[in-house]
Order: C-alpha cells, then structure tokens, then sequence
C-alpha cells in the first residue's frame, strides 16, 4: 500500500473527522514512530508506520472484517429508519467507516454474519459463479425423512418459480431438525426448500459461510475481528 496523509489515515478509522485530527496534530497528540507529527497533510505507509494519539496505537488497516453472531430480532442491513439492524450492535467508529453485512440473514434468524467495509471481497463471496458453501442449523415442525434428502439434492423447483440448485441435508438425531448446505443464497431459500415439502422451519441458525465458521464463544449480539487465519482463508475464495 502506497503513502496516505496522515489526516486521511486517522480519519479512515472513524475514531475522529479530518478536522479533529488537525486538531489533535495541533496539540502534539499524534506521534508518528514515537516523533511528534508536524502537519496534518504529512504522508506515512500504514503498513510500516506505527501511530500513536495520547500513546495508544492507532490500527489504520484499510479494511474491517468482523464475526458477528446474529441474534433475532435484527435487520441484515446498514440503515432503517424503523427497525433496529446488526450495525446497531456496533460501536460508533466503526459505524462510521461504511461497514457492511456480507448477505443477508432474514430477521429472524440467527447465526454467523460476516460485516466488511472491504467490497471486492464482499462481491466475491456473494458472486454465484463462486458457489460458496452456506451451512444452516434448522429446526423444522415435522419428522425428516430420506425423501427430504433426496428433494433437496436434485434441486428443488418451488410452486413460485424458483429454481434451487443441489443442496445438501443431513438429517441429525432427533429427526426434526438438520444441517442444511446452500450453494446459493436466494431470498428465505431454506425456509421455502423445506415449507415445499410440508416441514415448516421453527428456527434457523447460520452456523458457516465458506471456510468461515461461527464461533461457539462469541455469544448473541456479540462480535470480534477475524483472525488472520479467517483472512487468508477468506481471501482464497476470491
């Protein structure tokens, strides 16, 4: 990554805006490898520079990726002038930077949501041509059978016209309730595979999207920063 203004890097973080950091320039608050920045409009390498204000560090990454653990009740989207949505569960300065969730889980489902401000990345998990793999936990009013197996692996065709890809069932213990694996992510899929076969879902959890899985610690309404190994394995969907 090539030199940014210093202003541009700190603002980026959304902890202040342009002005503020002029201000804190100002006031000596800014240090830059532990050396007083002079002007607001001097450049660093945010890969090579360590930034400080009031001597704590200042992570100027260009991009944000968390794990969020959706809980019901929430909209997958940034705004809503009605409804409260995932962003609402984030600090400030990080609702500030533009952050998005990458799909879309419907209110009432829970489960693992992947928020980035990083949209080549974002595009390439949602593009079809990539098929990333979704796998649900769902809970269903009704006993699941092989027949519900098989329904799923041929690619359903639903009364309203959609056409589902293969997907994948595995029935668990209990038999009302099973793993589901999408290869695609149309509008209630799930919902609507399993409804066509006279199973209503009564719950519904996003366990993994691709080789990111829902961390079993992070509880509702809770979120972290992907590891670097999430990353890399995140980046070899592209």
């Amino acid at each position: 990554m090539g030199q940014e203004r210093l202003d541009k890097l700190l603002a980026s973080t959304g902890y202040w805006s342009r002005r503020e950091v002029k201000e804190l320039v100002r006031q000596g608050r800014v240090l830059a490898d532990g050396t007083p920045v002079r002007r607001p409009e001097d450049k660093y390498d945010p890969d090579a520079v360590r930034l400080t204000v009031d001597g704590q560090e200042v992570d100027c990454a260009p991009f944000v990726y968390l794990m969020l653990h959706k809980p019901s009740g929430l909209l997958s989207a940034t705004e809503d002038r009605r409804q409260r949505t995932v962003l609402d569960l984030l600090p400030e300065h990080l609702r500030r930077r533009g952050l998005f969730p990458v799909g879309r889980l419907d209110k009432d489902t829970e489960g693992l949501l992947l928020l980035t401000d990083d949209g080549p990345l974002g595009h390439a998990l949602l593009s079809p041509k990539n098929h990333v793999d979704k796998v649900y936990f769902a809970r269903v009013d009704g006993v699941l059978d092989r027949s519900d197996v098989e329904a799923l692996a041929e690619g359903m065709a639903l009364s309203d016209g959609l056409r589902c890809l293969p997907a994948g069932l595995e029935i668990l213990e209990d038999g009302h309730s099973g793993l589901v694996t999408l290869r695609e992510g149309k509008y209630h899929q799930v919902k609507r595979m399993l409804a066509a076969r006279g199973k209503p879902v009564l719950y519904l959890k996003r366990l993994s999207m691709g080789p990111l899985r829902l961390d079993p610690a992070l509880a509702l309404g809770e979120w972290r920063p992907l590891t670097r190994e999430e990353m890399d394995a995140l980046r070899m969907e592209r």
